[in-house]
């Protein structure tokens, strides 16, 4: 009998017969910068309990902002949990709840977050959408609207790390995630201060807090005590494929996130890991 050998189904590839985890193999086809898929989208995410859980003092402003700046940008707006996510919390700690069980919990309330300022913005076209729609239909959404409103909370929820008994990885690191996947022009996250402090401006000590202007992901996670944004976003930052760094910006103040979407620099700007286009 002859031997012959099927090729047919063999695809030549780099990495066909090769360990995955290798990453001197791996570096070659992985090292090269993935393409930008929606390189003019801005990123906004807007924070649960410094922004949202203040009500309509602090909402209806940022709602007349964003639908001021429409014209002038496409956006991706991210909503935080507040403190019904932390009442959340306590509770399923007391119950003994895993970690992968309080995350989609807590994701709810970023998502009823979401629909309160979709429904403000909804005479704008703008709509709230969720996360297996922003994957796969997020650009459609945008050519008929300017804006489009989704939960920050990465959809891990019950494969969530259990490294830590309050999931790690929430709104900002999530908005973080899409938005350096996605290849986005920028990300500005909104709190209820001016950007990241030496320490927190609002504990002991805080008349001795001084701004960060500028600074890296790298330094501040060595910095101890409270940030405005969540520690695991400082780890993540590490692995930016293409957004070189994010803005913090106090939205209690009128026009801030304004001027950040034009590219001014009127809070904490946080180098990340990633390499400028």
């Amino acid at each position: 009998m002859t031997d012959t050998t099927n090729t047919i189904k063999h695809v030549a590839s780099p990495l066909a017969r090769q360990t995955l985890l290798d990453g001197e193999l791996t570096r070659p086809v992985a090292g090269v910068r993935p393409i930008r898929i929606l390189p003019w989208l801005q990123v906004v995410k807007i924070g649960g309990r410094s922004i949202m859980d203040r009500g309509a003092d602090a909402i209806l402003p940022i709602v007349d902002e964003i639908r001021k700046i429409l014209p002038e940008h496409r956006l991706l707006i991210l909503t935080g949990a507040g403190v019904r996510a932390r009442h959340i919390y306590s509770v399923g700690l007391d119950l003994g709840l895993p970690v992968g069980s309080l995350a989609p919990l807590a994701a709810s309330e970023a998502g009823q977050n979401g629909h309160i300022l979709a429904s403000l913005l909804a005479p704008e076209g703008v709509s709230y959408v969720e996360h297996s729609t922003l994957a796969n239909q997020l650009a459609i959404h945008l050519t008929a609207a300017r804006a489009v409103v989704g939960s920050g909370f990465p959809p891990y929820h019950h494969h969530e790390f259990p490294g830590s008994r309050i999931p790690p990885h929430r709104a900002d690191t999530g908005a973080f995630l899409l938005a350096d996947a996605l290849g986005a022009a920028g990300l500005t996250i909104v709190e209820d201060v001016d950007g990241v402090y030496t320490t927190d401006p609002r504990g002991p000590g805080g008349e001795t807090a001084q701004l960060h202007r500028e600074t890296n992901a790298a330094d501040l996670i060595k910095q101890q005590g409270t940030l405005p944004i969540d520690r695991a976003l400082l780890e993540v930052m590490a692995n930016a494929r293409h957004l070189d760094h994010v803005q913090v910006v106090n939205g209690l103040v009128p026009g801030r996130l304004t001027a950040a979407l034009r590219g001014e620099h009127v809070g904490t700007i946080i180098h990340t890991g990633g390499q400028p286009a």
